[in-house]
């Protein structure tokens, strides 16, 4: 029978992490499931819990949690695939803020969806990106994106509303950093011999589509097509940037002419004037770092989705 590792975020969600392990062993006992269920304790733990369970042939590895989460448990297999243990399978049970892996994935957004997928074990290939630079210098892998410039600022403004859950902390987040927070770096971007040098509001290099819970910043983007989807938006005054969040909510902000996209396997970003706040999947990447590298691995990590 099958092994399912479950790694548990206790404070994803604002708690409801924790809340939802009495319906995880409830489903999995009614499922038939095998499993182990694993609380993570402090940050970084779920890389450490999930490289373990797939060194012990764990069959699959659940992230329950955000994207937090899933960023880890992504980390950790990763790694233990370079270390000859990779076999094991990703799942995923939505218990975040964001979720937006999930989303990217074919992932379903419910708990009680998400455990249905563990009982039906439909299986798919995704691309992993890895970056280098800031506080990683040897590298990160990520699931969903980076984000640099004005929506990483957003995110660390988000992190410490412990009031406001989900969407609409990233919403209230955006607009502080609109009018508060954010002056645009200088950067040259480089990829497949382009080289773009301007302020930009903000370059996302999604492998997903969708950050902040509801934010498209890349809609035809594809987990599994070997390429990265871009969204480079130069500066633009405040009211401005004001008018084009409704864009993003809709997937519409190609239409604006202060927005590019691309798509790349391979990308640098470099900060000539200013510097670069940037996070990958919602972990922080630095805070101010001179040039981040990314790069895409085509289908590297195997995982449970809604067929």
């Amino acid at each position: 029978m099958p092994k399912y590792k479950i790694i548990v975020n206790p404070i994803s969600g604002r708690g409801t992490g924790a809340k939802s392990i009495p319906a995880i062993r409830q489903a999995m006992a009614r499922y038939g499931l095998e499993y182990d269920l694993v609380q993570t304790e402090r940050q970084g733990h779920a890389v450490e819990l999930a490289q373990q369970a797939a060194l012990e042939g764990y069959d699959y590895v659940v992230a329950a949690g955000g994207d937090g989460t899933c960023n880890e448990v992504i980390n950790g297999l990763m790694h233990a695939k370079l270390n000859g243990s990779g076999a094991a399978c990703m799942a995923v049970l939505c218990v975040g803020r964001g979720n937006d892996f999930a989303f990217g994935a074919g992932i379903p957004p419910t708990l009680e969806e998400g455990l249905q997928v563990l009982a039906q074990a439909s299986r798919r290939w995704i691309d992993i990106g890895f970056v280098k630079g800031g506080l990683f210098p040897d590298g990160r892998y990520f699931g969903n994106g980076i984000g640099i410039g004005f929506d990483a600022v957003v995110g660390f403004v988000a992190a410490k509303k412990t009031r406001l859950k989900g969407f609409v902390s990233y919403i209230v987040s955006a607009l502080e950093t609109i009018f508060i927070y954010f002056h645009a770096p200088t950067v040259n971007i480089v990829y497949d011999g382009q080289i773009i040098t301007q302020p930009s509001l903000m370059v996302s290099i999604m492998n997903g589509r969708r950050m902040g819970g509801g934010f498209m910043m890349t809609p035809d983007s594809q987990a599994d097509d070997g390429l990265f989807d871009m969204c480079i938006v130069r500066q633009v005054g405040k009211l401005r940037a004001l008018s084009i969040i409704p864009l993003f909510m809709k997937g519409t902000q190609a239409q604006d002419q202060a927005t590019q996209m691309a798509r790349t396997r391979q990308v640098t970003v470099k900060a000539i004037h200013g510097s670069l706040p940037a996070h990958a999947d919602g972990e922080t990447l630095c805070y101010e770092a001179p040039e981040l590298t990314a790069e895409i691995l085509g289908k590297q990590l195997e995982i449970l989705y809604k067929a």
